[in-house]
């Protein structure tokens, strides 16, 4: 590959790249049905044929579009976890991240949000929201499943049933306090889903 090439290749990719990243913008702010093309393109700053080139149709943009969300979230929600999703220091590290900025509570779930359109409107695309939610949770699971094993948690804690309690709390608060403008409801939810971990904590963790 001459550097020509190479130079276009990370060109192509970085014109891609901002395409999805303004179409996730797009839906975020209009919904799904108004991420049109002539939206998207104004956004990205590109020519209808380059959104083609890269994007021949709808779908393959949407999807292109649960990706990034869902790699976004997955980002932010290791990071709010300075400790690690596998402590229970890292996993309030993760509810305070929240918690603690009332914009980003009463904005919703930027996942969530989108996931909640497109299996509704866009039901082919259905396994591949529950593909990115998979993905997130795994997360959580894994951190729980770690923490079982080092006996942090008693034997009768199921990670993947945590998980889902997490994420349950998580998802039903966000749009609870979305509803409201404000975080309450999130605030309650999370911290009964947090007190109810702890109720499978191990005499050995709490010494």
């Amino acid at each position: 590959m001459t550097d020509a090439e190479t130079r276009l290749t990370r060109k192509g990719r970085a014109t891609r790249d901002r395409i999805v990243e303004s179409a996730a913008a797009v839906a975020l702010e209009r919904g799904v049905q108004g991420m049109t093309n002539e939206e998207v393109r104004r956004a990205a700053g590109v020519s209808g044929s380059q959104l083609m080139h890269y994007f021949p149709d709808k779908e393959s943009l949407l999807s292109a579009v649960i990706d990034w969300r869902a790699q976004a979230v997955m980002n932010f929600t290791q990071m709010a976890a300075k400790e690690g999703l596998d402590t229970f220091e890292g996993l309030q590290s993760w509810v305070d991240a929240y918690l603690d900025h009332e914009e980003a509570c009463v904005s919703g779930c930027s996942f969530g949000s989108l996931a909640a359109e497109l299996v509704k409107s866009e039901t082919g695309l259905r396994g591949k929201v529950a593909d990115g939610f998979d993905q997130w949770e795994e997360l959580f699971r894994a951190g729980l499943q770690a923490m079982r094993d080092r006996g942090e948690l008693k034997r009768s804690a199921d990670p993947r049933a945590l998980t889902n309690a997490l994420m349950s709390s998580f998802q039903g608060g966000m749009l609870l306090s979305q509803a409201s403008g404000d975080s309450t409801a999130l605030r309650d939810a999370l911290t009964a889903a947090m007190n109810y971990l702890s109720t499978f904590r191990s005499a050995r963790s709490r010494a």
